[in-house]
């Protein structure tokens, strides 16, 4: 070849601009943020250049692919310097060099990361559609390459290589995997786009046994990719995949800042990122544990909420018979990574069931690990600088307190776990300002509302099994029915516009949470225990109004009654008791002269 230096000066150019693009560029400051993409690419240019003047002499096709591995480099260039035309102009004419070698060994790496590319290119202007395109026919190239040839093929670097730094087939083996699960990744990413989360979660998957397959990954991303999988995993209800997930998200997390992998070290900026990210997985595993307990408790509760005792038998002798055919069978199809990964990722999933618990103590256990991430998520996302977080999180545990409370026999000791959730809560509200924080405010209204509601109905059952009841059990039971009151007015004045006035018509969103309000508010009026009749009468006419409220809106607004029905059925069974047992009352009150 001409030019000074010949053919190895060429080489050594090109290698500059590759260097100064992925190494000295992430040293670029701030202010030239592009600095060396922008030597980079005036570099690759005179490449260009030498090639032209070497064309006479060389041969079409090793030239062709020559200035075909450097559109894609000028491509790749572009894309990063935000100008995405230029960057396809380059990317395609890469492709049209190409094309008709595609399925050569000294192509095909090279074709398929330029269709990568065009894929990330177009899924950044948002065109989701002609990114799938893109990415799905590099993976239809790597399938039918891999079938009608399968040897380690030429990576594209090696375009520019003397002989004796040609690759070995391994290595080019290894880059050819990666760049092929790049494409799986960003499919994942298409899909996930497309709402087709079932193919989403699944090429995600892929790409994760791949990226440990092949050692090429960020400990820190991999884990919260796993992490974020495992999420899926629980909305499907396949709770051994969801765990397997999270275990392996813990044990390659652990593994950032001490294992070298494949890829380039993570940046500073993910080292500094660890703690947020351990305390992310953390509230992921609380997920994991609250699902698991509430996905329990739905399939034991009878039609009152109440553990099924007779269920609760059937599902143990069910579980019994199945259970070690299972674990086996499903053990296999999910398995992230080599044996010693393997071997960390199962003492991991050990400390924590993924079959439903079906009395107390197994629960319990679920209760306790969920309740450990709680305070490790914490120890994170404090109340100052993560407020939304911080509740979010106090929420759950209050959630695993409330799920745990099913499970357990003794209303005493239910009782206490509910007090829990009133300490845990209480505090956060009262620290709350409504005018930034309404809508967590009203989560939090109904909440505590609904477990004073729940309390005062234990102390109730509890009362109704003593011969006589006492005035401290009265005492109890009046004072939790007006804190509970109290919440869910609370949460009813929260709904009512500037001037004070409730609205005439309901928004969606609120309206089954304003109609359990006010027949929990009717509910508890009823409840109130005092020996005065006229305050009995007093409580019964207010029971009536909240009641009547409910019956009344539904024949004005007939669309809400599905979001109420049972409320609404008993509300007007009262509406025509109630007045009848006033009546008596006051027949009581005012004996006849």
């Amino acid at each position: 070849m001409a030019a000074g230096g010949g053919w190895p000066a060429v080489c050594e150019k090109f290698r500059a601009a590759r260097t100064l693009s992925a190494v000295e560029s992430l040293k670029d400051p701030e202010t030239e943020p592009y600095r060396s993409k922008y030597s980079a690419r005036a570099l690759l240019q005179e490449v260009k250049q030498l090639l032209s003047a070497a064309e006479e002499g060389g041969e079409a096709r090793v030239l062709a692919v020559r200035r075909a591995v450097l559109e894609y480099e000028l491509g790749v260039n572009h894309t990063d310097t935000e100008e995405l035309s230029a960057g396809e102009e380059h990317l395609q004419r890469c492709t049209q060099l190409l094309e008709p070698h595609r399925l050569s060994p000294d192509c095909v790496s090279l074709y398929i990361q330029a269709q990568n590319n065009l894929g990330i290119l177009w899924s950044r202007r948002d065109e989701i559609e002609t990114a799938q395109t893109y990415l799905e026919s590099a993976e239809a190239l790597y399938n039918q390459y891999m079938k009608e040839d399968g040897n380690p093929p030429l990576d594209p670097s090696e375009h520019f290589m003397a002989e004796e730094e040609k690759l070995t087939d391994q290595e080019r083996s290894k880059r050819f995997e990666k760049a092929y699960t790049h494409t799986l990744y960003y499919l994942a990413q298409v899909y996930q786009h497309l709402d087709m989360i079932e193919k989403a979660a699944q090429y995600c998957h892929t790409t994760l046994k791949r990226q440990l397959e092949y050692c090429g990954y960020y400990p820190v991303e991999w884990a919260r990719n796993a992490a974020t999988l495992s999420q899926y995993y629980l909305s499907k209800e396949c709770f051994m995949e969801a765990r397997h997930c999270l275990a392996a998200a813990s044990v390659i997390f652990s593994q950032a800042g001490q294992v070298p992998s494949a890829e380039d070290d993570e940046t500073e900026q993910d080292q500094h990122d660890l703690p947020e990210r351990k305390a992310e997985i953390a509230r992921c595993w609380i997920k994991y544990c609250l699902n698991l307990l509430q996905s329990a408790r739905k399939l034991l509760e009878d039609n009152i909420g109440e553990l099924d005792p007779d269920r609760q038998l059937e599902l143990k002798a069910q579980r019994k018979k199945e259970e070690d055919e299972k674990e086996k069978g499903r053990k296999k199809a999910v398995l992230f990574g080599t044996s010693d990964i393997c071997d960390s990722v199962l003492a991991m999933e050990e400390k924590v069931s993924s079959v439903y618990p079906l009395d107390f103590q197994e629960a319990r256990e679920i209760f306790l690990v969920g309740q450990n991430y709680v305070q490790e998520a914490k120890e994170f996302f404090q109340v100052d600088g993560y407020v939304t977080d911080h509740i979010e999180i106090v929420q759950d545990h209050s959630a695993l307190f409330k799920v745990l409370a099913f499970f357990e026999e003794d209303y005493e000791r239910r009782c206490k776990m509910h007090k829990r959730r009133i300490d845990m809560l209480e505090p956060i509200y009262a620290d709350l300002n409504p005018q930034y924080y309404l809508l967590i405010c009203r989560q939090l209204q109904c909440e505590l509302a609904d477990t004073y509601y729940e309390m005062m109905d234990l102390k109730v059952a509890i009362g109704n099994r003593l011969e006589k009841l006492d005035s401290h059990t009265v005492k109890k039971i009046n004072s939790l029915a007006q804190f509970a009151i109290k919440y869910y007015e609370l949460f009813l004045d929260s709904l009512r516009n500037p001037d004070k006035v409730f609205p005439e018509k309901l928004e969606e969103d609120v309206l089954r949470p304003a109609m359990v309000a006010k027949f929990h508010i009717a509910r508890l009026y009823g409840k109130l225990i005092t020996s005065d009749s006229k305050k009995q009468l007093e409580n019964m006419q207010t029971s009536l109004e909240y009641y009547t409220f409910l019956v009344d809106y539904c024949e004005k607004y007939p669309d809400a009654v599905p979001a109420i029905e049972t409320e609404l059925e008993l509300s007007k069974e009262m509406v025509t008791l109630l007045p009848a047992s006033m009546e008596r009352l006051r027949a009581k009150l005012s004996p006849c002269v």
